[in-house]
């Protein structure tokens, strides 16, 4: 057999052969995130899903939280917004609500037909051939598993998906200290699965209980990166080992997560979510000129504020301002916008800069900020004037 080299990609992977029709759309930024919930009965020592969604039945498409399951507008908005021509299904476990996952799926193929690629992560606990032909009779192109590297006793499951005509793989991290359990893991599945997807190892900021990495002792790799010291190259070896015994293979780092797939989806959305005065940066960021109410503006606190007392009053408020300076400045309705989820008004930096002084003496707090174009927007700068 004529074993294939483990190549870099242009997207700071490795990969043997071609990667799967998932990862090609992912690295692309063109695949929406869809956690469809976060209860899960397993428990990884490396699961990096935050405490404020394992364990609690949530639904997220991409940072937007879908505010009822049962009617999940903001997942066709989500898709538009973001240009995705796909998407990948996680939780938790998605088989614990396997009928939200098949409508979604069904919900998803219809708005966007069938070309609109679907893959689904999930352990192999609630694994069956019913569960299976659900997933797969709703539409489902690729699923993938996630064997519990430290006991075998499930692994026969993965058999199941042959029996339909869609891609399966395995998707697991490459943990340094766990390369002969993974190479047992990579003797079993061949011939039962495509491909085999690595991915680097990253601690997280997790505070749910069952989350051990950091009091394990695994340290970061640079004082730059999540990814974890080793991982990389024990994926390399893993890769090689597995192209060894023909089943291609993908390693994912941190860096292509972080600087391919997560900016260039955020560039999509960015696209659409500036306003048309707005400017954008190259890696998908908001530059904003805002007007901050003195009650509500950045600084300790200023998230759980928001959620208490944005609405209502402020928002009635922030409308008398918008009208008054419209007027005492001159300016087109379209050049101050209300915006509703921060209590605040944008307008052109332009705009901004030239009337500093007169926004103060409205008790408003002018600055300049940087920020995601995400549902939650995200500051990652503010420079008030």
């Amino acid at each position: 057999m004529l074993q294939l080299p483990v190549l870099k990609t242009p997207w700071y992977s490795y990969c043997t052969g071609k990667i799967s029709e998932g990862c090609q759309l992912c690295v692309q930024g063109r695949k929406l995130v869809l956690f469809i919930t976060g209860l899960c009965g397993q428990r990884c020592f490396y699961c990096p899903v935050s405490e404020l969604k394992f364990g609690n039945d949530v639904v997220f498409a991409n940072e937007t939280p879908v505010k009822n399951p049962g009617n999940p507008v903001e997942l066709i908005e989500e898709v538009g917004l973001t240009e995705a021509r796909g998407a990948g299904i996680t939780g938790g476990d998605p088989l614990v609500k396997i009928e939200r996952c098949c409508d979604y799926i069904r919900l998803l193929k219809q708005n966007f037909g069938k070309k609109f690629h679907i893959h689904l992560y999930t352990p192999l606990q609630l694994v069956s051939e019913e569960r299976l032909k659900k997933l797969f009779d709703a539409g489902l192109d690729e699923i993938r598993f996630h064997p519990n590297l430290d006991d075998q006793a499930l692994w026969p499951r993965l058999s199941l998906a042959r029996k339909f005509s869609w891609k399966t793989g395995v998707e697991i991290p490459s943990i340094p200290e766990y390369e002969e359990k993974t190479k047992k893991l990579i003797d079993f599945i061949v011939g039962k699965v495509d491909f085999i997807n690595l991915n680097e190892l990253e601690l997280s900021d997790t505070q749910a209980e069952h989350y051990k990495l950091a009091k394990l002792g695994y340290k970061p790799k640079d004082a730059i990166s999540y990814g974890v010291e080793g991982s990389v190259e024990s994926g390399r070896v893993l890769l090689k080992y597995a192209i060894g015994k023909g089943l291609p293979g993908h390693l994912c780092t941190a860096k292509l997560k972080d600087g391919i797939q997560v900016k260039r989806r955020l560039q999509f959305r960015a696209k659409h979510v500036a306003l048309s005065f707005e400017k954008r940066t190259k890696d998908g960021l908001l530059i904003r000129a805002c007007l901050y109410l003195e009650e509500l503006k950045p600084g300790f606190g200023y998230r759980k504020h928001l959620k208490t007392v944005c609405g209502g009053r402020l928002l009635e408020k922030l409308t008398d301002l918008k009208n008054k300076i419209q007027k005492e400045l001159d300016c087109d309705e379209t050049q101050i916008v209300i915006d509703e989820k921060k209590c605040r008004l944008l307008l052109p930096e332009k705009l901004l800069k030239k009337n500093i002084s007169y926004f103060k003496k409205q008790n408003l707090s002018p600055a300049i900020v940087q920020e995601y174009p995400t549902s939650d927007g995200f500051e990652v700068d503010i420079e008030f004037l």
